[in-house]
């Protein structure tokens, strides 16, 4: 039986971070979350709007309770996890540094502000221990501020292989990928499997505007100098309206034209936490509109049939879609019993789920010559090295297919983050991406970045306060 979303769930004030009652209201094509809160008054955000449908967009799945911490408070306010919590880790997140150099408009840590701090590599050890031994086998992201400040990021990622993470991916802004190619090989030899790469849009007024500085040469660099290390790499843009949210199309090109080195793109719309720009309704781009814009954008050759909700996490946090990426430009969708298998209605669903991840993101060993990493040219090079992106829907033989999946695959996929104006318990307590806080403990992503209108948080510690 699919799954049914009740209209009445649970958020927080966005002001004083205390629980509430709240609904999910349709208002025409859109929906929006309302709720009150007897100190504050009432608060309404868009938290979809359009097709496909809210109603539409589920995926049955079994709850999965591992949760060790007991609850006391109730939701968020017991993360660690708990008992309450319906979803395992596919993926941990480690801060090592919160030092970082740059200073963009919107960061979930807020990087660069008070004093700097990160943990010793005695401290990591401990934190990746446990996590392990909580969360069992799942992926691991090591993330910042910038971790590639950390000369000894290598030596954790050597660390982290030997506690037992079969997956290790960076977060990175690129800058020091795009300046030191040692550096790039150091960390796929230490066992890097995938570079997460900050990468806003093909054009540096974009950049100007959410990083503060023409960026794009370095990306480009950035992702040349993986590739040439065998890295594989994510290009993740976090899309604000009204800066760049005209360019998925042409991000998705340039993308492509840096496969296989680039094996997907990962779309992040703006969320109110860390460091952002203003409390500003009509800044938000939610995931339909996202997936509406990939098939616009493209002239159809993506198309919103293509997309699909997670297995892992909440329905209504994700979307994602595989294509086989050819030489000759053409995009192949792959679709039913191969998404299918990867994002089961299963118990093991996050099993299937990290497995898959760790495939698709990773730079496979060439099959030939001609799926060699592609070298990243000058900036703005959205045409002339590649053939105009095509979709092709003929038959592959079994054996095509396959030489292809696994060494042409491409994902296209979008997370939307939850902050304090759209938190909703529900999607909360089905996350399956946690972060490592500095005393061990696993707190769903949106929960540990929580950041009210005051600057309050939950879980991140600012101004010098922790909970």
């Amino acid at each position: 039986m699919a799954e049914v979303f009740a209209d009445a769930t649970e958020s927080l004030c966005p002001v004083c971070l205390k629980r509430i009652a709240a609904t999910r209201q349709p208002r025409g094509d859109d929906v929006f979350l309302v709720k009150e809160c007897a100190e504050h008054g009432l608060f309404s955000t868009v938290i979809w709007r359009g097709a496909p449908a809210l109603s539409e967009w589920r995926r049955a799945k079994a709850p999965v309770h591992i949760g060790q911490r007991m609850v006391a408070e109730g939701c968020p306010f017991d993360c660690g996890l708990c008992t309450a919590h319906e979803q395992r880790p596919c993926s941990v997140l480690l801060e090592v540094t919160n030092r970082c150099n740059l200073h963009c408009a919107v960061c979930f840590a807020d990087s660069g502000n008070g004093e700097e701090d990160e943990p010793t590599l005695e401290g990591i050890a401990g934190l990746l221990e446990g996590a392990m031994a909580a969360a069992g086998p799942c992926n691991l992201q090591l993330s910042g501020g910038e971790p590639t400040l950390r000369d000894d990021l290598p030596a954790i990622v050597e660390m982290a292989r030997r506690i037992g993470y079969s997956f290790i991916q960076v977060n990175t802004n690129g800058l020091r990928l795009a300046a030191d190619q040692s550096y790039a090989d150091r960390l796929k030899a230490a066992g890097l499997s995938s570079v997460f790469l900050q990468f806003d849009g093909v054009e540096d007024g974009i950049y100007r505007a959410l990083r503060g500085r023409p960026l794009l040469e370095q990306k480009l660099r950035a992702v040349r100098n993986s590739g040439e290390a065998g890295l594989g790499v994510v290009l993740v843009p976090t899309l604000v309206k009204g800066v760049n949210t005209d360019s998925v199309g042409a991000l998705v090109r340039q993308a492509l034209q840096l496969a296989p080195t680039v094996r997907g793109i990962h779309f992040q719309p703006f969320s109110q936490f860390g460091r952002f720009p203003g409390n500003s309704a009509q800044r938000r781009f939610t995931l339909p509109e996202v997936m509406r814009s990939l098939e616009e954008q493209t002239g159809g050759v993506l198309k919103l049939g293509d997309f699909s909700p997670p297995g892992g996490e909440h329905a209504h946090c994700s979307f994602h879609a595989t294509y086989i990426s050819s030489a000759d430009g053409s995009l192949r969708p792959i679709g039913g019993a191969e998404e299918d298998a990867c994002c089961s209605a299963e118990a093991d669903g996050i099993g299937r789920t990290v497995e898959t991840v760790s495939r698709r993101w990773q730079l496979p060993l060439p099959a030939r010559p001609a799926d060699r990493p592609a070298v990243a040219g000058k900036a703005g090079c959205c045409g002339g090295a590649r053939p105009a992106m095509t979709r092709n829907e003929n038959p592959l033989t079994l054996d095509d297919f396959l030489r292809d999946v696994a060494t042409r695959s491409f994902t296209i996929s979008g997370m939307a983050f939850q902050d304090a104006e759209n938190l909703d318990l529900e999607r909360l307590r089905g996350c399956c991406i946690a972060v490592v806080s500095p005393e061990g403990r696993l707190v769903p992503f949106c929960a540990y970045n929580l950041t009210g209108r005051n600057g309050d948080s939950l879980y991140r510690r600012r101004n010098g306060a922790d909970r």
